[in-house]
């Protein structure tokens, strides 16, 4: 494994790249970043895949965006990744809020995707007040900032009262990226895509729930939806070597 720092778009990205080989290309999820992906890269590249896992704008050692950012910045900037690598065309897979790049990007950029695999995709977004709910209830804690024990306290309300929102432990610029994120729903999209994807998810996802993976199995009409028996929501930190084995069973 090798790491490295590119600059595209002005930014600092921090990559990791494993084997030689076939592309295989990881946009990781929300809050996540390439270390947690270290297992899973090199036990592809044993098959002859050279994995490249960069850390996503405003995540891990890569660089901060200096503006809100929406999935589509993200999805041009995997765009630019591409060109500036001279990637051609590579499997693609992208897990949870990376998934929801890789969905706009196999719309928009179809030609590059060899095949696409999408792990728990967080794309299908519920119609209710949370985004408002979430952003009142962080001016209410920014308000009591000064007191002491003031993180503590706001770690166990993120921990039990909105413990599937990223909202509250986000800084700066991601707080509104989070929020431009979460108001865009996919389903709508999800039946233009035209290239042969697997879906993969957890039974014991508690984050993305199973049923979204067979509403989007259904609205996809080349894919496969499989199932990970115990599997979470982040399999790649849990059981590598199982995601891996999916992953290879149906390229």
């Amino acid at each position: 494994m090798k790491e490295e720092i590119f600059f595209i778009n002005n930014l600092n990205i921090n990559v990791k790249i494993f084997g030689e080989g076939k592309i295989f290309l990881v946009l990781h999820g929300w809050g996540s970043k390439s270390d947690r992906w270290e297992k899973f890269g090199n036990i592809l590249s044993n098959y002859g895949f050279k994995v490249i896992i960069p850390d996503l704008p405003g995540f891990g050692k890569s660089e901060k965006m200096k503006q809100a950012w929406s999935l589509d910045d993200y999805c041009f900037f995997v765009e630019d990744f591409a060109n500036f690598l001279n990637i051609e065309r590579f499997y693609l897979l992208g897990h949870s809020f990376g998934g929801s790049i890789a969905i706009k990007y196999s719309l928009k950029f179809s030609q590059r995707v060899e095949k696409l695999f999408l792990f728990a995709p967080s794309c299908i977004r519920e119609k209710n007040l949370k985004k408002n709910f979430l952003k009142n209830i962080s001016k209410i804690f920014n308000k009591f900032s000064f007191l002491p024990f003031y993180n503590f306290f706001k770690k166990i309300f993120y921990k039990f009262i909105v413990r599937k929102s990223d909202y509250l432990l986000s800084e700066g610029v991601l707080k509104e990226t989070y929020l431009k994120i979460i108001n865009e729903d996919l389903s709508d999209s999800l039946s233009l895509i035209n290239i042969p994807t697997i879906i993969i998810w957890g039974d014991k996802d508690d984050i993305v729930p199973l049923e979204n993976g067979k509403i989007i199995n259904q609205k996809i009409k080349n894919s496969k939806l499989v199932i990970i028996k115990n599997g979470d929501h982040n399999l790649e930190q849990t059981i590598p070597d199982i995601l891996s084995q999916k992953i290879l069973e149906n390229l």
